[in-house]
């Protein structure tokens, strides 16, 4: 059976500045732990397609594959897909925001399977991917609920 996770977090923040943060994909390795670099390769309308390497594992291996992402701000949604896939067999990812009381709610919904002779199975992959999404999430909610307090410090003060 298929791998696939679903993961969402609620971020403090106000929606274009979550959006602006999670979307620069050229400022992921300030964002996320795990990347150590991004590369555009290619631009072409709300699609982008890049290549993201990793810090090197606990073996010493740094992992890199190439990404199209496409972004719909007006429906506030993002479609994501692996080009080169390595040990997928493909790997899909839907990013949504929605407003909420309490902030922007942040989903990933990730779909894929693994290649018969990769190092993992699905059910490895599945776990590995909920337990790293937990905590990349909780890692940009932090990082951009301080973008936030910062720029309530700096804003201007107006008065009439």
């Amino acid at each position: 059976m298929p791998g696939h996770t679903d993961n969402s977090i609620t971020i403090d923040a106000p929606l274009d500045l979550v959006w602006d943060m999670t979307n620069d994909i050229e400022n992921w390795p300030r964002l996320f732990s795990e990347y150590a670099s991004v590369e555009v390769l290619a631009r072409e309308g709300d699609s982008t397609t890049f290549r993201l390497t990793m810090h090197p594992d606990e073996s010493g291996k740094v992992w890199s594959w190439v990404s199209e992402r496409t972004v719909d701000r007006a429906a506030r949604t993002v479609r994501a897909r692996r080009v080169e896939t390595g040990p997928f067999a493909h790997m899909n990812i839907m990013w949504t925001y929605e407003q909420l009381p309490g902030g922007v709610q942040m989903r990933w919904v990730q779909d894929f399977a693994m290649k018969p002779d990769a190092p993992v199975d699905d059910e490895w992959m599945t776990d590995n991917i909920n337990r790293n999404s937990r905590t990349q999430m909780a890692l940009i909610r932090d990082r951009i609920e301080q973008a936030a307090r910062d720029r309530r410090q700096t804003a201007p003060v107006v008065s009439g």
